[in-house]
């Protein structure tokens, strides 16, 4: 029981040790440079933000209507 109590102890001390500040590059180093054609370096948040590519939209095509569909003369059986 005692060991489990440390263990919890342990893994909360632990869990709430993460730092909350913004990001900086380490000390004597400086962020990439600017990408090909950029204005600008991009800052840290910058480039911790996901492009647009990795969230597409969604495109797909519902149906919007319940109309039946034309006979078509040309859907015959296949030959034997």
């Amino acid at each position: 029981m005692m060991r489990e109590l440390l263990l919890l102890t342990a893994m909360l001390a632990l869990a709430g040790c993460g730092a909350r500040e913004g990001l900086k590059p380490a000390e004597g180093a400086s962020l990439p440079p600017a990408p090909y054609g950029a204005t600008a370096t991009p800052t840290p948040d910058d480039l911790l933000k996901p492009p647009v590519q990795t969230r597409p939209a969604r495109s797909d095509d519902l149906i919007e209507s319940t109309d039946k569909r034309r006979t078509d003369k040309f859907d015959l059986p296949p030959p034997n």
